[in-house]
């Protein structure tokens, strides 16, 4: 097993391959405009890296993870147009640098891209993997389907959060970890606990990529500060904030979320105080790490070396200690 970047300098390698030019260029242009603008390459590295762990070639998995890759962008295209924002890795989203209706059709473009990619693989492994792809594919859009819905409602749950941000974030990279262990042919055993390793570690990734939309510094961040606060997106931080809220700092918060702003900038101060006065902000972080020591209490059933064990948790705990 490697340490990360060389999985990052695989992949990248990998993808310079696969984004070349093609024609129409107005079609094909945004998907190499997206999948070039950099991120964090986590799941496509789960999927290399879980390949080795399981004594595997990590090198039969790039396909997989680039399959991946592919999904979660496009994904992340139709998102920026449902949530209109301006910017992704700090850069312009595909519809503000072209349009609405190009982002829509280069994201269709993009998920039947990435099932071709399946087609590189045997038939027992292809039908496994797109078995697999399926079901997280639909999840991932159910994910975002109840993201939307809770945006008109002021009831939410934080169960029903929790179980939004598996269905949105969590469950793919637990699929990314999953495809890693079919391509080394791991056992099914070996297969599930680790797809349910790394969706304990989603939740908890999703949970931080919450806290840092409020309170990350927006040179690191790469997305706009305060952007879930301004779509009154229903986040573990706001829920929370809820529960502990006395009657005037309740209402005061369900105002905010209620009303449309003249500024956009004092919305997002003053709902920022009451996270942290309520101490809405230091629950999120004891659940970041609620969810991370659940991810960890997986380890001990995998059928892996220590070594590895102790690898993969020196991961997550790198994961959940950034800034961006």
């Amino acid at each position: 097993m490697q340490n990360v970047t060389f999985y990052q300098e695989a992949f990248t390698s990998h993808l310079e391959g696969f984004t070349k030019k093609r024609e129409p260029a107005t079609l094909y242009n945004p998907i190499n405009y997206i999948l070039q603008l950099g991120g964090k390459r986590l799941r496509p590295v789960l999927t290399l890296m879980t390949a080795d762990i399981f004594n595997g070639d990590y090198k039969k998995a790039l396909s997989a993870a680039l399959s991946i890759e592919v999904f979660h962008n496009f994904s992340l295209v139709h998102d920026d147009i449902m949530d209109d924002a301006p910017l992704r890795r700090g850069q312009k989203t595909v519809h503000e640098k072209w349009n609405i209706n190009t982002g829509i059709l280069s994201g269709d473009a993009m998920l039947i891209m990435a099932y071709q990619l399946f087609e590189n693989y045997e038939p027992e492994t292809f039908q496994a993997l797109a078995k697999l792809f399926g079901k997280t594919a639909l999840e991932v859009c159910e994910g975002q389907q109840y993201d939307v819905d809770f945006e008109t409602r002021n009831d939410v749950s934080i169960p029903e959060y929790l179980k939004m941000i598996e269905y949105k974030t969590a469950v793919l990279v637990g699929a990314a970890m999953k495809m890693g262990a079919i391509v080394a042919n791991a056992s099914e055993n070996d297969q599930d606990h680790i797809y349910e390793f790394g969706k304990n570690l989603g939740i908890a990734f999703q949970l931080q990529d919450d806290y840092l939309d409020a309170f990350g510094d927006p040179k690191t961040f790469g997305k706009q500060v305060g952007g879930d606060i301004i779509e009154n997106k229903k986040t573990y931080l706001y829920l929370k904030s809820l529960e502990f809220a006395n009657t005037i700092e309740k209402e005061y918060l369900l105002k905010l979320f209620n009303e449309k702003p003249i500024d956009n900038l004092f919305k997002i101060e003053q709902v920022k105080t009451l996270f942290l006065t309520t101490k809405s902000a230091e629950a999120t972080q004891k659940e970041i790490k609620n969810y991370t020591n659940k991810a960890f209490s997986v380890l001990d059933v995998l059928n892996i070396s220590n070594d590895k064990k102790e690898l993969l948790k020196a991961f997550g705990n790198q994961l959940m200690n950034r800034t961006i």
